[in-house]
């Protein structure tokens, strides 16, 4: 059984760790434009910090997928069967891994953005849509690991 136990905090563990480096470069990414950006148009400051922020938002999905298999679904316990750890395990993969890329690739389209800003193109409301593109992934990915608690309760 602590075997079992083991193999879920594996999958816990890769999809905080994915999600959160995902957002870390995914702001970094949009961070590094707005910074290049401000030396052109430095009174677009909070365009540029909304865009920089947003591809953050996945690592906050890998924290609420570990929330519902800890307290909603509470099967993070020494009692967990196989099927339940490989099920965690496979959430815990996907999420990580969703979170990873689409961050990393919602960082570049706000870096577009955020280029184009700066260069006077009022195009923030545009790169907010295009934007959110990518972060309907993640959150699909997030959906799927609701699915797969659900399922293995």
């Amino acid at each position: 059984m602590v075997l079992n136990l083991l193999l879920a905090y594996v999958g816990i563990a890769f999809m905080l760790i994915l999600s959160g480096i995902g957002s870390a470069y995914g702001v970094t990414i949009a961070g590094n434009a707005a910074v290049g950006a401000l030396k052109k148009n430095d009174g677009a400051f909070g365009n540029f910090l909304v865009l920089t922020a947003l591809p953050g938002t996945q690592g906050l999905y890998g924290f609420a997928g570990y929330f519902m298999f800890q307290t909603i679904f509470g099967v993070l316990t020494p009692d967990i069967s196989m099927f339940q750890a490989a099920a965690v395990l496979a959430g815990g993969l996907t999420l990580g891994f969703v979170g990873l890329f689409s961050s990393i690739r919602q960082g570049q389209v706000c870096a577009n953005g955020i280029a184009a800003i700066g260069q006077g193109h009022n195009v923030f409301t545009n790169t907010l849509i295009l934007a959110v593109f990518p972060e309907l992934y993640a959150i699909v990915a997030l959906a799927g690991v609701f699915l797969i608690g659900s399922a293995i309760i």
